[in-house]
């Protein structure tokens, strides 16, 4: 059974939170690339495991540098891990690294934390790169919110907590709220943000990560994600301003499936775009229906419906 971490005489500088779920086939890849980072003599690694039973455990105890928190028992919910790992960091920063992604320099932690250094800046996000098997419509979404940044700055907001740095001492000023179980690293950032802080994109700290959806999970996470949305802002859902949306991203999907030579994909791109707006919607409209926008800081959290 994994130990509880042990007080060092000399706290480090830099705690590094990852989170993993049954993700033996890339945590040895995300877990070498932290140990061998430029600043990993002043680092400390938590692992917070959600049970898995795959052997990802098993897989980071092999890394001795790597402190595995033992899972506390209770059901997942991202919000309630994320303080905890907040609580028990011993560093000045915090760099919060998904486990399945995978860091694509040695200096990926030194240069997402040097954007701290700025006092008006509260948190920071890193780059991400799709993995070589993504598919068009993946590579096209993360080539937009990411790359260099000037798409997504013309967006209201955007933020991603898979590879991503705060100073600690706001993230213990400024907690994730457990109503969330999806989009809580939005919520987050935002407050930050409502708290005079800057949260800052940077480019050169990057990460290998992003997921295939099957249609089964991609309606799952955008009907939960929809939640999430009328929990952040309280709009009432609109058919036709989806169906708008819909015909937007579509159509920049087709230019840019032509540019890259990808025609055979305009279909399934279709269904794709329609299953993703369509499943949002159907949240959004749940949560405008139970109100969740002003039961999201009730004094006992909401766990939205999964």
């Amino acid at each position: 059974m994994p130990a509880e971490p042990q007080p060092r005489s000399i706290p480090p500088e830099i705690t590094v939170v990852v989170r993993s779920h049954n993700d033996r086939d890339l945590i040895r890849d995300t877990l070498s690339m932290l140990c061998d980072q430029t600043v990993a003599d002043r680092m400390e690694i938590l692992l917070f495991d959600d049970n898995s039973d795959d052997g990802t455990l098993e897989a980071a105890m092999e890394f001795p540098s790597v402190t595995v928190v033992p899972w506390d028992g209770q059901k997942y919910n991202p919000p309630r891990v994320l303080n905890r790992a907040i609580d028990t960091a011993r560093g000045k920063y915090i760099v919060f690294n998904n486990s399945d992604a995978v860091p694509c320099s040695r200096d990926a932690v030194e240069r997402i934390v040097a954007r701290l250094s700025d006092p008006d800046v509260g948190a920071v996000y890193g780059n991400q790169l799709p993995r070589a098997d993504a598919i068009p419509l993946v590579r096209k979404d993360y080539e937009r919110a990411f790359g260099d940044g000037t798409v997504a700055a013309s967006w209201g907001f955007m933020f991603s907590l898979v590879f991503s740095a705060v100073r600690t001492d706001v993230a213990r000023r400024i907690r994730f709220n457990p109503a969330f179980q999806y989009s809580e690293d939005i919520d987050w950032a935002l407050r930050i943000r409502e708290s005079g802080l800057k949260v800052v994109y940077e480019k050169d700290a990057a990460v290998v990560h992003s997921h295939n959806y099957t249609p089964e999970i991609l309606r799952k996470r955008f009907y939960n994600e929809g939640i999430a949305n009328g929990m952040l802002f309280g709009v009432k859902p609109s058919f036709l301003r989806t169906f708008l949306g819909f015909a937007a991203e579509s159509a920049r999907d087709i230019l840019y499936l032509c540019r890259h030579h990808e025609l055979g994909w305009c279909f399934k791109g279709l269904r794709y775009r329609w299953t993703q707006r369509l499943s949002c919607f159907r949240g959004e409209k749940y949560a405008w229906e139970q109100d969740f926008f002003h039961k999201k800081d009730s004094p006992v959290p909401l766990v939205p419906k999964s």
